[in-house]
Formats: structure tokens, C-alpha cells, sequence
């Protein structure tokens, strides 16, 4: 055999990969000789179980598995070398890798790519939605272009991107020289792209690809063509892959803090992620039950969502929808706590003030966990569900705004008298802060039964719930990319081409969407590829700001690649911050440290007289002036302006 498929990697992967479709179809083919069905080879019956079982043999080809096979033999223990860890080249990228650094731009790089193909089909949605009338999809079509778009934003980009960032950025926060569990933090990488992969080529099977929402409704998806086990398996591998992340995230947080790390001095993203490992652990296996039932209902004519009632099917179309929420819910809080930890990181390093509040702010966190799952059914007010219900759940909904008010108002406190500096991180937390008001705004009009049953699937829920997504979490998410691009390149990016892109996102996100609000409360449907001449005016308008919008975003990617190759150096520390992240070098050491960091004090400290937040090596960082430090940062961004 030759050596390059004896080691683990890519020629290795693509031959397990035809294994594996062999093993499944000899499977298949295997257990419908053993039962007697007819025809013996099933097209559509291999093809589902290949969904599953092609993916983990994809894994083993590839390496994931290879330390834990070696000692499940019961070899002698190998000793480790750590020639998977860290990157030396470009192609490291693109292997089993178990530095968390790597495995955080791996992350990052993944989910957008998956985040311009979401794009893309949202490009294609409002070009059909231009004009009353069928432009260039038929109903189908339309309803998996907005599935699948739907389905790529949430479980490809929104969830895992923020993962990626805490990857890179948490252990480095805590003094920690890796995660808990390196190969376990790679194997959820590498789970990643596989769901990514089943959905995105759904468009391909018999029928097209799944077009019953990114919610999967039942009964709807249990009749779908083949292309909705996509989605079903799909949710699956992106589901074991937060899960695996959440409990390495909780394991690091709290067993790998450096000494004197308390709960009370950690930084705000680490209370975030923390929050929002926990809401994953608990939450996800809701959602991974869900799907389980829909591939036993759609493959092997189970009952549990089936709408006909009598001949031992009493299934239960309701319960799907309460299970799915129970997830879902919460999911939207696991798509916006750690933007929260990032806007407080950089409010702070860019306003020059302690944060207003940081232990009302940590247990706001801990309360939306929480609160978070008593809501869940404020999505079935018009479900048919018992109407009792709705009271309990409305009170609750209103209930939760209350500690994301406290966050709001902590963060204005915080920007209050400071040394604001306007950068593009800054500009981008700013625009979170008006955009995510205004869609809390309007969740609070949801809550209300009155108003929900009026606007319940129109626009006015597009727009709502891209205020929250796109305004709110992906606006986060520029800000953190932006803010630790230097750490994580050691280059600069371009501060006009930064600003550039922001004041576009700003100005053709709230033209896109502002505008669905007015045409929601006046009727007009969502999920629907046609609709009434009275709306014709509005759409054109919207569909010419959304791409717009989308152009936006090639700023966005050409300020970041073209300054990753022949950005100007940015030094280890350029925002002169506290945290422990910038007290290394750009980009860190493999390990992070060469010593372990003692924690001596808040990471917020920023005009305090004397105070400082770690000591590395006996070396105390000294005290910079407040003004000073603004003259500093102020010098450097005119050097990237400048490129």
C-alpha cells in the first residue's frame, strides 16, 4: 500500500471515502436480502445511510480518529511530538490540527465561506422577489433557495463563527496554553464542513434540495424529496460539533484558568462563552431529537409526527414544534451572548473606561441562560397549541428584556465621558447597539398575542429577525474580526477600507430591512415567491438595497485578505489593551505563553492609577496615561489609513 494512504490526510481521506460508500451500500443491500425487500439495490435507502456513515469514514481517512484508535488498541503510549500542532505552512490549514489557534482561523475561514454562499442565495431570493410574478424560480425552488439560505446563515456561520473567534482568542484570555481537549477541539472542526457539504449539495438530489424552512416543520418535512435529509443529517454532524466545542469551552473555562484568574477577573467574552456553553450542552440534544424523529418518520415509517390520526398513528404534529423551540429559543441567545462579550471587550479598550457594571453584566449573562428556555412557545402562538399557554409565555418573553436592558445601559455607561475612539470595532459595536435595540424593540411587540397573531408570518418577521441576526449578531462578529485581526495575522488591516464597509453594511442593511417592517403590518407574507401589486414598489426598493448590501461584503473580504498578505506589521499590543491576549506576541507563540501569566487584577482597568491586570515573567506591564494611550492608538490607525 502506498505510504500516502498508510498517513492520515487527504489521499487517505478520499479512499475511505469509497470505502465507505462500499460499506454502506453492502449495508443497505445486506439487511434488505436478510428482510425480503424488493428491489434489493434501494437507491434512496443508500443514498440516506451514506449521508451518515461516508462523513465518519471521511473522519478516520483523514486522521481525526487516529490517536483514540491507538489507544483503544492497547499500544503502548505513544509519545506526543506535537507534529499536528500549530501552523508552519499554509497546508497545515488544511489537516487535523490540534492548536487552538489554528482550529480558530479554521473556524472563522469555514463559516465564511459558508456565509458568501448563504449570500449569494439571498442575492437570488430578492432578484425573484423584485417584481411581482415568477422571474426565474418556480414555488419550489423559491422555498429551498430561503431554506437552504436560512439553514447555511444559522448552523454554518452565525453558531460556529463565534466558536472559531473563542477558539483563537479564550485561552489566550485565561492564560491557558490550549484547550482542554485539543483532538476533541479539532474533531469538531472537522464536523463542521460536513454539514455544510450535505446541505449545500441537496440542490443536487432527486427533487431538489429541502424546502420545508431552516424549522423543519413536520409534517411538511417528513414528504420532502431525498433532498430534505440533507438538512435532517446535516443539523446532526453541525449539532455533535457545538455540543463537543460547548463542553470543551466549559472544561477550559473552568479547570485551565492561570493562577489568580477568579471567576470575578475574568474577561466578559469568557463569562459569555461560558453562558453560552451552557445553553449549547443543554439545549442541542432538543434539536438533534427532532431531526432523530423526522429521519425515523421519513426513512423507516415511524409515526411521531404523522398528522393522520387513527390506525395506531396518533402522531403529534404540535410536539415536533415544541421540541424544535425548545432548541431554538435558546439558539438565538446562543447567536447573540458572545457578540455581547465582544462588544464589552472592545467598548472598553476603545472608550478607555472600566466597564460600567461587570458583575450586573456577568449575571445578566447567567440570567438570559436561564430565562432563555421558559420562552420557547412565543413561536407557536398561532400553532394551535393549548391557549392557555400563551399567557405564561408572553410574560416571560417581556421578563427577558430585562437583563438585555441591563446590558444595553451597562454598555452606555461604559462609552460615558470615555476617550472614545471611532475605528472600524467601534463603529461596528456602535451600529450593533442601535441595530440590536431596535430589534429587541420589536421582540417585545412580538411577545404581545394581539400584535403577534396580526403580523404572524409576514415581513414584519423578516425584518425582526434580521435585526437580531444581522444587525445584532453578525455586526459583532465584523467587530470581532476586526478587532483581533492583527493578533491572529500580526498585520494591520486598512482603517478606510474598514470604515468604508461599515457605513455600506449600515446604510443598505437598515434600507433592506427597515422597509419589511411597513409592508409586514400591511400583509404581505414571507415564504412566499409571489405576491400582491401593492407591495411592488416596496420590493423593487428592497431587492436594490439588499444587493447593495451584499456588494458590501467584497470590501469586507478584500480588506481582509489583501491586508493578510501586505497588511503593515502591528506589533503585539496595537490597542494598548489589558487582556492577556495582547501581552504576547502577534501572532502568539504555539503554546501561547513561555510562562504561566499571574492574574493580579480586573482586565478593565483602564484609567485607574497603577493597576494592571496579569504579570508574565515577572515582567509588570507599566501603567499607561489615559490620554497618552489614545494619542498611541490614534498614531497607529493613521498608519493603516495610510496603506
Amino acid at each position: 500500500m502506498p505510504a500516502q494512504l498508510k498517513a492520515p490526510g487527504w489521499y487517505r481521506a478520499g479512499a475511505f471515502i469509497l470505502l465507505g460508500l462500499a460499506f454502506c451500500t453492502g449495508l443497505v443491500t445486506l439487511i434488505r436480502s436478510l428482510y425480503g425487500y424488493t428491489p434489493l439495490i434501494d437507491g434512496e435507502a443508500i443514498t440516506i445511510v451514506s449521508m451518515i456513515g461516508v462523513p465518519l469514514f471521511f473522519l478516520v481517512g483523514l486522521g481525526a480518529f487516529d490517536y483514540w484508535f491507538y489507544w483503544a488498541s492497547g499500544k503502548d503510549t505513544r509519545p506526543e511530538d506535537h507534529a499536528s500542532h500549530g501552523a508552519h505552512s499554509w497546508r497545515d490549514y488544511f489537516k487535523v490540527n490540534t492548536d487552538h489557534k489554528v482550529i480558530g482561523i479554521q473556524y472563522v475561514c469555514t463559516t465564511f465561506f459558508f456565509m458568501f454562499i448563504g449570500g449569494l442565495m439571498a442575492m437570488m431570493i430578492r432578484a425573484e422577489l423584485a417584481a411581482p410574478g415568477s422571474q426565474f424560480v418556480d414555488g419550489q425552488d423559491y422555498n429551498s433557495l430561503f431554506s437552504v439560505h436560512a439553514s447555511l446563515l444559522i448552523f454554518l456561520f452565525i453558531v460556529p463563527v463565534f466558536a472559531g473567534l473563542a477558539n483563537y482568542v479564550l485561552p489566550l484570555m485565561i492564560g491557558a496554553p490550549d484547550m482542554a481537549f485539543p483532538r476533541l477541539n479539532a474533531l469538531s472542526f472537522w464536523m463542521l464542513p460536513i454539514a455544510g457539504t450535505l446541505m449545500s449539495i441537496s440542490f443536487l438530489m432527486p427533487g431538489g434540495a429541502f424546502a420545508s424552512g431552516w424549522t423543519a416543520y413536520a409534517p411538511l418535512s417528513t414528504t420532502q424529496p431525498l433532498g430534505q435529509m440533507c438538512f435532517t443529517i446535516g443539523v446532526q454532524f453541525a449539532g455533535a460539533s457545538s455540543i463537543a466545542t460547548a463542553l470543551n469551552f466549559l472544561v477550559t473555562i473552568i479547570t485551565m484558568r492561570a493562577p489568580g484568574m477568579s471567576f470575578w477577573r475574568m474577561p466578559l467574552l469568557v463569562w459569555a462563552n461560558f453562558a453560552t456553553s451552557l445553553l449549547v450542552v443543554v439545549a442541542t440534544p432538543f434539536i438533534a431529537a427532532s431531526q432523530f424523529f423526522v429521519l425515523l418518520d421519513r426513512s423507516l415509517g415511524f409515526h411521531f409526527f404523522d398528522a393522520t390520526i387513527g390506525a395506531g398513528r396518533e402522531g403529534n404534529v404540535i410536539m415536533y414544534q415544541h421540541v424544535f423551540w425548545f432548541y431554538s429559543h435558546p439558539a438565538v441567545y446562543i447567536m447573540m451572548l458572545p457578540g455581547f462579550g465582544i462588544v464589552s471587550e472592545i467598548l472598553s479598550v476603545k472608550s478607555r473606561k472600566p466597564i460600567f457594571g461587570y458583575r450586573m453584566m456577568a449575571f445578566s449573562l447567567l440570567a438570559i441562560v436561564l430565562l432563555g428556555f421558559t420562552v420557547w412557545a412565543h413561536h407557536m402562538f398561532v400553532s394551535g397549541m393549548q391557549s392557555w399557554i400563551r399567557v405564561p409565555m408572553m410574560i416571560t418573553t417581556a421578563i427577558i428584556a430585562v437583563p438585555t436592558g441591563i446590558k444595553i445601559f451597562s454598555w452606555l455607561g461604559t462609552m460615558w465621558k470615555g476617550v472614545l475612539h471611532l475605528d472600524t470595532p467601534m463603529l461596528f459595536c456602535l451600529g450593533f447597539l442601535t441595530m440590536f435595540t431596535l430589534g429587541g424593540i420589536s421582540g417585545v411587540m412580538l411577545a404581545m398575542v394581539p400584535f403577534d397573531i396580526h403580523v404572524s408570518d409576514t415581513y414584519f418577521i423578516v425584518a425582526h429577525i434580521h435585526y437580531v441576526l444581522f444587525g445584532g449578531s453578525l455586526f459583532t462578529i465584523f467587530a470581532g474580526v476586526y478587532y483581533w485581526f492583527p493578533k491572529m495575522t500580526g498585520r494591520m488591516y486598512s482603517q478606510r477600507l474598514g470604515k468604508i464597509h461599515f457605513w455600506a453594511t449600515f446604510i443598505f442593511f437598515n434600507a433592506t430591512f427597515a422597509p419589511m417592517h411597513v409592508i409586514g403590518i400591511q400583509g404581505m407574507p414571507r415564504r412566499v415567491a409571489d405576491y400582491a401589486e401593492q407591495f411592488a414598489g416596496w420590493n423593487m426598493a428592497i431587492s436594490v438595497a439588499s444587493f447593495l448590501l451584499g456588494l458590501s461584503t467584497l470590501l469586507f473580504l478584500y480588506n481582509m485578505v489583501n491586508s493578510w498578505r501586505n497588511g503593515p506589521e502591528a506589533g503585539s499590543n496595537p490597542y494598548r489593551a489589558l487582556t492577556l491576549e495582547w501581552q504576547v506576541s502577534s501572532p502568539p507563540p504555539i503554546f501561547n505563553f513561555d510562562e504561566i501569566p499571574t492574574v493580579v487584577g480586573g482586565p478593565y482597568e483602564y484609567g485607574v492609577p497603577g493597576a494592571q491586570h496579569a504579570i508574565l515573567g515577572g515582567r509588570k506591564p507599566e501603567p499607561v496615561a489615559v490620554g497618552a494611550v489614545a494619542s498611541a492608538v490614534s498614531d497607529a490607525d493613521t498608519e493603516t489609513e495610510e496603506s
